[in-house]
């Protein structure tokens, strides 16, 4: 049916429910309020979130992040299972602004969809500022926007935005890396959200032949188990400890995002069989029908963060997270480059 050019028109014709908006607003409000912490002046509600550098910083330094989920999105609207990917959003962020020593202290999301669906938004927002309640960080602001058109019903994308602080003369910077240190990597709690447009074609792929279940989970639940946060125990380990490098082991696997903390010269040797292959990345890796390379390449591979350490302290570093409830390994070794590769798995 069409209208006539005399007929009035409101923001909801036109695909925005104002409403919707505000309901979502609403729920989302507690939630937030769980992860308030000191330096939160103002949040969720002005046109700008307010916050202030704790005093026990001295000379502070701060740390931004962004990301996003990634086509792992897509499982989430095919499974209709939206309460763990805003889990993720977090992670990714402040895993990155961890790496650099830093300790998260606000965030920031942006929700973007065709229609708003409260239920659903509301559900990936509790997962956000569950995230954030676990890593200690405050979720102060945001954005929804419902925007007609621009995305097919049942679909959303998502992006986060995470603000830590380190002291200036404790950033992270990996520049006193030498060889002989050691390199500890910390289990990852699956795919995390890297990889998975090669996930999902391992899912078309294996078709009706899906496993039941994988590392004792439900199938689905262990491709969708959120990124590990490892901030709090990471934090705790930097201060006990002469932590030299950290690295976030996101897109690029283990190849590439070890180089990116290592000094000039310097590469990392990785022992094959020092940490477990799970039954998800084995299942990924057989239906993929990938090397070993590709593994390391594509996916975390069963590490989702590596800590590198001198060899003197590798073994109290390593008790503090695991006392913490990391699963920690020591991977490999630190050694001068050559004309080898950044990193070697051998």
């Amino acid at each position: 049916m069409t209208t006539s050019s005399s007929t009035p028109l409101s923001y909801k014709d036109a695909g925005v429910d104002i409403d919707a908006g505000d309901a979502l607003v609403e729920r989302i409000k507690p939630l937030a309020r769980k992860t308030m912490r000191e330096g939160v002046l103002a949040g969720i509600g002005g046109f700008g979130a307010l916050f202030e550098v704790p005093k026990r910083y001295q000379e502070p330094v701060l740390v931004s992040g962004t990301d996003g989920v990634g086509t792992k999105l897509r499982l989430a609207f095919e499974w209709n299972m939206h309460d763990t990917v805003g889990i993720d959003l977090v992670a990714m962020s402040v895993n990155d602004v961890l790496v650099q020593g830093a300790e998260p202290l606000f965030f920031l999301d942006y929700f973007a969809c065709g229609k708003l669906h409260v239920d659903t938004a509301a559900a990936v927002v509790g997962g956000i500022a569950k995230g954030c309640e676990l890593s200690g960080c405050a979720l102060i602001g945001g954005e929804t926007a419902e925007m007609p058109g621009m995305y097919p019903e049942g679909e959303y994308d998502l992006a986060g935005f995470a603000v830590g602080a380190v002291e200036k003369s404790k950033i992270l910077t990996g520049k006193d890396v030498k060889p002989g240190d050691v390199v500890l990597g910390l289990a990852s709690s699956g795919v995390h959200s890297n990889g998975f447009s090669l996930v999902r074609k391992c899912i078309e792929r294996a078709g009706a032949t899906l496993p039941a279940t994988l590392d004792g989970k439900p199938f689905k639940e262990a491709l969708m188990e959120p990124t590990r946060l490892y901030v709090k125990n990471v934090l705790a380990a930097l201060a006990a400890h002469p932590i030299k490098a950290l690295a976030h082991i996101t897109g690029g696997g283990l190849l590439e995002n070890i180089p990116r903390v290592l000094p000039e010269g310097m590469a990392a040797q990785l022992k094959k069989g020092s940490w477990p292959q799970t039954e998800l990345f084995a299942w990924l890796q057989k239906t993929a029908a990938i090397s070993d390379f590709e593994m390391n390449r594509t996916f975390n591979n069963g590490i989702g963060m590596v800590v590198v350490v001198d060899a003197a302290s590798a073994q109290a570093t390593a008790q503090t997270l695991s006392a913490a409830g990391e699963q920690v390994y020591e991977i490999g070794v630190i050694a001068a480059r050559g004309e080898g590769a950044a990193v070697i798995v051998g």
